[in-house]
């Protein structure tokens, strides 16, 4: 008997490489090079994470956030934050209605699967801190009543990081929240011929030109699998030493938190399972060291007179550190 069995054709469409591929494929008709961008955002879709862009003025970086969301096809809602944003703006409010005489719930941009908070340093910290909950708790409170956010929920911020006047620099406590910070960095000689091409040829081309590739049940099917991809006894050992060195590092003032260590944990499993691995090897942690801990790790005084970058620090430690054989990682604990 001829056909194709639906039971798995929806296993492939949930796998966590399928889904991967789809979202990746889709956003290069648009996109030219960021494909880490892409792959980080599909590992913190995949894990309940949140993604900090950063890059100077015009390198796609609200574009790259407005791509990955429409190939979802998740609700998402973009916030322009500017000092004149209040947390009212982002969370929701209760507004009085004459004709009923009652208060309504007014639900803000928050209420949305993914949510881009544009230049979110201009933000002033009140309502920076807005999104503390949010992103910690998946839920917010208005006025007393506290309300859970969907499910998907990611958020995505961008900020540039050559302005220094109208800007308000994320607190410890706010970018400890970001399972990741990608730099978003100027394309080389090829690639920017290759944006030339692409868009001299077709000038209409955008996010908009974006379609929905994958299904939000596809996404929670691809979701559950991650949490099931092996983290063998010496790869997480591998972890816990690459966090432990940020805090006994000469150079750096406060290391990473244990929440690093979860998302090194989290990030690693994901990452596998999106190359079609169901195990963490050594390279996995290599490969998202430095976006897992590169806005987590605080300077002192002395490497940043020395023009010490925390990139610097990263690097140094995997470089310093014995990290396991993808064997040991293959095989088990043993």
């Amino acid at each position: 008997m001829s056909g194709t069995d639906p039971t798995s054709t929806q296993a492939t469409e949930s796998e966590p490489a399928a889904v991967y591929e789809r979202l990746q494929e889709e956003a290069k008709t648009v996109l030219v090079g960021n494909d880490e961008a892409i792959e980080h955002l599909a590992i913190a879709l995949l894990t309940r994470g949140h993604i900090l862009l950063e890059g100077v003025p015009g390198v796609a970086k609200t574009t790259i956030a407005t791509i990955f969301a429409r190939a979802t096809g998740l609700n998402f809602r973009r916030i322009q934050m500017t000092p004149d944003v209040l947390p009212a703006d982002i969370t929701g409010t209760h507004i009085y209605r004459e004709s009923t005489g009652e208060f309504d719930l007014q639900k803000g941009p928050v209420f949305a699967n993914v949510v881009i908070a544009d230049e979110i340093n201009r933000a002033t910290p009140k309502t920076q801190s807005a999104l503390l909950e949010a992103m910690q708790e998946r839920h917010v409170t208005i006025e007393g009543e506290t309300l859970s956010l969907p499910d998907p929920f990611v958020v995505v911020a961008t900020q540039n990081p050559l302005e220094m006047e109208g800007v308000f620099e994320l607190p410890e406590a706010q970018r400890d929240r970001f399972q990741c910070k990608l730099r978003i960095d100027l394309p080389d000689r090829d690639d920017e011929r290759r944006i030339l091409e692409r868009f001299g040829s077709n000038p209409d081309l955008d996010a908009d030109t974006i379609d929905q590739v994958v299904t939000v049940d596809a996404l929670r099917g691809a979701r559950e699998i991650v949490v099931n991809v092996h983290i063998a006894d010496p790869v997480n050992e591998y972890i816990l030493d690459v966090v432990e060195a940020t805090r006994d590092h000469p150079s750096i003032e406060h290391g990473a938190s244990p929440r690093a260590t979860l998302a090194f944990a989290n990030v690693t499993r994901a990452r596998a399972a999106i190359h079609g691995r169901e195990y963490v090897i050594p390279d996995d942690v290599k490969a998202t060291a430095v976006p897992i801990l590169v806005h987590r790790l605080i300077l002192n005084t002395d490497a940043d007179l020395s023009d010490v970058t925390t990139e610097d620090v990263i690097e140094d430690i995997l470089a310093t550190l014995d990290s396991p054989s993808a064997d040991v990682a293959a095989g088990g604990d043993d």
